[in-house]
């Protein structure tokens, strides 16, 4: 809700109605709009609504944000709005009155003409080749007029207007007005991306499992927590040993070391210890007391991360039973689902990008297994990825968005921007821009498509600027313009 300053001086007889100061404004950002409630005997007045459209006969056809500013004389409401287009606005706007219990309301209609700059000749010394319909509308006059709703038409001059061809000059102003922007036709490779969301899984070649190769006891477990972290070497656990086979093995290996018995010879005798989970540590013990050992302390075979524990202080353990996992996660995989669409384009050895959940940044990795394999049910394909880890960003079981950028062509080609492309089904044309505000629609065929780009195949050379934004208001113009082409061609004689 706005409020607005106490009005004085108007007479109770008179109905309330209200007026514009000035009627008449002119095209371009921040044009002031000034109105006065006049006919009413109030101490205040309150605006309780305010709406400005470029429909004021009753349909609102382009709403524009308005904005109240002060207003330096007495009685007299300001506001700003951006008034983009000539023709007539029209500003809804209600009010209350004290003492009055109806709201006094009305629409203002105000007519925007644009102005010219200093370099443009005044419009009495320059020709006028036709009038465009307001609204822009491929619809011109060869005299001045009105459309339906009472909007002018808007003259185009000579120095405005383009080519037979459809080209067309825009003003300077305009072309600030409009936001037009221009980009140069490039060579560029051509990537598209392709997304999939997966998983972060240990890489199964960096896994190592401690296994019980004999019968026995857990008696102490040195990594007490699944998620510790363990070197080569490092104790895991202590057990003891309740396979007669391998006291017997002992045996053999004591009498080996004596040279006599079914024991052979010693080092023999060592690698079938060894072959059982024996640490070279318990070897020797044996050797230096000369009797067998019930308790042993097994090792781990590579550092990393024990991502599983089974080994339980007291709980009894048969031959072939896991104790622990232990994983390197310096580096780890990601294995995720990639449509099947896409799936063709993906290869080994590409580049991906992997976005990491609540904007933990991003990391990279290569394509390293693409699967012959689509699920039946969700349509899609598995690839592995492999990634560094060394920061230990990623962890095992996290859920990640994958990019991967598939080459759409090989050698550079000519491509412009999505937005440089005006596609209406019937052609795919981008406006060149020429010298001077000169732009000439010009028809172009289109080959592959990649984020954000499109290749041309024809209609363009490489160092001409397209637009790139605004081209839909000058594409309406050129319309305008070969529409008066047609329109000035002499009846055809029979």
């Amino acid at each position: 809700m706005m409020t607005s300053p106490i009005l004085s001086g108007c007479s109770a007889e008179e109905v309330p109605r209200w007026e514009a100061v000035n009627a008449d404004i002119p095209v371009g950002k921040a044009t002031r709009l000034e109105v006065r409630l006049v006919g009413a005997d109030a101490t205040a007045v309150t605006v309780t609504a305010t709406r400005l459209d470029m429909g004021p006969d009753g349909m609102a056809m382009m709403d524009t944000p308005l904005t109240q500013v002060t207003s330096e004389e007495p009685g007299v409401f300001a506001y700003e709005a951006n008034v983009s287009m000539a023709g007539r606005w029209g500003l809804t706007i209600s009010g209350t009155v004290a003492g009055r219990p109806e709201p006094v309301e009305g629409i203002i209609v105000f007519t925007a003409s644009e102005k010219h700059s200093e370099a443009t000749p005044p419009p009495g010394e320059r020709k006028i080749r036709y009038y465009r319909n307001p609204m822009g509308l491929p619809d011109v006059s060869d005299v001045p007029k009105q459309d339906s709703m009472g909007m002018d038409y808007i003259p185009v001059y000579e120095d405005e207007a383009g080519g037979s061809d459809g080209s067309v000059r825009i003003s300077p102003e305009k072309i600030q007005r409009a936001g037009v922007t221009t980009a140069p036709v490039q060579m560029k490779v051509l990537t598209r991306t392709i997304r999939g969301f997966g998983m972060v899984a240990a890489d199964e070649s960096r896994l190592a499992m401690l296994t019980a190769r004999f019968d026995g006891f857990v008696e102490k477990v040195f990594v007490p927590v699944t998620g510790g972290e363990v070197k080569a070497g490092a104790p895991l656990v202590q057990v003891w040993i309740s396979s007669v086979d391998l006291l017997q093995k002992q045996a053999d290996y004591l009498s080996a070391l004596k040279g006599g018995g079914r024991g052979g010879d010693p080092a023999r005798a060592a690698a079938n210890l060894r072959a059982f989970g024996f640490p070279d540590v318990a070897i020797a013990t044996i050797r230096d007391a000369g009797a067998p050992v019930r308790s042993i302390v097994l090792t781990a075979d590579a550092g990393g991360t024990v991502i599983q524990r089974e080994a339980v202080p007291g709980m009894r353990f048969a031959d072939g039973e896991m104790l622990f996992m232990v994983a390197d996660l310096s580096a780890v995989w990601i294995t995720a689902e990639i449509a099947e669409r896409d799936l063709g384009d993906v290869s080994v050895g590409q580049n991906v990008e992997i976005d990491l959940p609540g904007g933990d940044g991003t990391v990279s990795g290569t394509v390293a297994f693409v699967a012959s394999m689509i699920d039946p049910e969700t349509r899609t394909g598995m690839i592995r990825i492999d990634v560094p880890n060394e920061e230990r960003r990623l962890r095992v079981g996290q859920l990640a968005e994958v990019r991967v950028a598939a080459a759409v062509s090989a050698e550079p080609v000519l491509a412009v921007p999505d937005t440089a492309l005006i596609d209406d089904g019937a052609r795919r044309i981008v406006l060149v821009a020429k010298e001077g505000g000169l732009f000439e629609p010009r028809p172009v065929t289109t080959g592959g498509h990649a984020d954000g780009f499109w290749a041309v195949t024809s209609g363009l050379t490489a160092g001409e600027q397209v637009v790139v934004r605004g081209n839909f208001l000058i594409d309406a113009e050129s319309n305008l313009t070969s529409a008066l082409v047609a329109f000035t061609q002499p009846a055809p004689q029979p």
